[in-house]
Formats: C-alpha cells, structure tokens, sequence
C-alpha cells in the first residue's frame, strides 16, 4: 500500500475536561478538523459561550462546536471510548501510570483505531491537568518532552498529539462503524466497581488503601485490552462472589452480561 495521509480517523474524539477559556476549545476544535478527530467533547458544569468558541474554530471546524457534547464528568465523556489517551505533565509517586512519548503510545494507538475501536485523546484544565482519577480512565498515558518549562498551551498539546496521532495513521487502512470487540469504558468501570466490591468484602481493600490498589488492577488489567465477553465474565464472577456471600453488594446484571 502506497502511504497517504488519512482524511479522518474514525471513531477518534477529543475530550477536554473543564478547560478554563472557551478560546481554547475552538481552537481545539479547529486541530481536531485539521487531523481527522470526528468527535468534541467537553468536561463542564455549564455550556461555553459558542460565539467565542467559534470565533477561534474558524467555519471549517464550526461543525465540531455545533454537534459539541457537553457531559458534567469525566467518567461520562470517557463512557462509548474502548481506549483513552491521557495528557499528563506532571509526575510523582502518585503517578504510577505509564507514561510515554506521544508517538510511541500513538503508533500503539493506530492498530486499534483501524480495527474498528473507539478512542479518544483527553487533556485536562489548563491549571491543572488532569487528575489521577481521570488517568484512571485511560488505557495510554503520554507527556510532551520540553526542554525546561514543562507547561504547554492547551491548544499547542492538543496540536503536538493529534499531529503525532494522523502521521501515525499514515498507510494504514481504517473500517468505519465501530464493532469492536474490546469493552468500552462504560462497561469497564462497571467491571471495576464489582471488583472493588469482591475485594472489599474479603478484607483486601480498606478506605486507607483502596485508591492505591485499585489503581494498579486497573493498570494491569488495562494492560490485557479485556473485551466485552471477558468484562462481563469478571462482572458474573464477582456477581456470583457477593451473592453466595451474603447478598449485600449484589446488583443485578445488565443486558447481555454474564449472572
């Protein structure tokens, strides 16, 4: 196959959680058009003001913030994604995650995409960034190497990762409608919380540790890319583990799910 660029990549959104000036987001906007991303969504208590928003989105990309979705949380924007790029600057020991260059988690990303999963890249407010808790939602975790000053306009983040994410998809070939056969981040947290309850109930978790360990299940289990039939097992066998001890805990399976 002959390498050319890719005119969108489907099933690809951005995320931008509680970003502080509507500026940004129609800047945002007009990148993810540039390269691709079908898809905005925006972390916010209340609507931003559409006329500056659109003023930096400029006509091509007034589509975007005309069909933009506004969630009130992370958890919610992240829900119909399979795997999620988290934008991160800063470290610490509470920063367990992994954390790679943007090209080397993009062309990790690109397979995915081109069979037929949802992604999405997601970056935080521009004070702050994002918490461990939204981190906690990504299957990838990425920082932009600088060469001092680690902080970078949020418009100029979104540029650097969604270049690296088109030029990645270069030559590749891409199926359209979704289908994939990887758990979404809705049926992942939901998986999650079931764990939490089987290991709290056998004394493994505690209110002390519980962010700790259930941090690095995820990371671990994020590693394995579960599906939607695994999730759903490990739903039927924690489901199965409260009910057998005692009741409490037990809620009852959604459509498809596993008992």
């Amino acid at each position: 196959m002959s390498e050319q660029l890719v005119a969108t990549l489907p099933g690809c959104g951005l995320i931008l959680v509680r970003p502080k000036y509507p500026e940004n987001i129609g800047a945002a906007a007009r990148i993810a058009c540039n390269f691709g991303l079908e898809q905005l969504t925006v972390v916010a208590d209340e609507p931003p003001d559409q006329e500056r928003m659109l003023k930096m989105a400029t006509h091509k990309a007034a589509h975007l913030i005309e069909d933009l979705q506004l969630v009130s949380s992370s958890r919610e924007a992240a829900a119909p994604y399979q795997f999620l790029v988290g934008t991160t600057a800063r470290q610490g020991k509470y920063r367990t995650v992994e954390v790679k260059p943007p090209r080397e988690v993009m062309a990790e990303l690109v397979p995915l995409i081109a069979d037929g999963s949802r992604t999405a890249l997601m970056f935080g407010p521009e004070s702050s960034g994002l918490s461990n808790e939204d981190l906690d939602l990504c299957q990838f975790a990425t920082t932009i190497a600088t060469a001092d000053f680690s902080s970078l306009n949020l418009a100029q983040a979104v540029a650097i990762c969604c270049y690296e994410l088109h030029m990645a998809a270069t030559g590749h070939a891409f199926v359209s409608g979704g289908g994939s056969s990887y758990a979404n981040s809705h049926e992942l947290e939901g998986m999650y919380e079931h764990i939490d309850q089987s290991l709290s109930r056998i004394g493994f978790l505690h209110d002390t540790s519980r962010s700790y360990w259930m941090r690095n299940i995820r990371q671990f289990l994020s590693r394995t890319r579960i599906k939607k039939k695994e999730a759903s097992l490990i739903r039927g066998v924690c489901r199965k583990f409260l009910w057998h001890s005692g009741g409490q805990g037990w809620v009852p399976p959604e459509k498809g799910e596993q008992l």
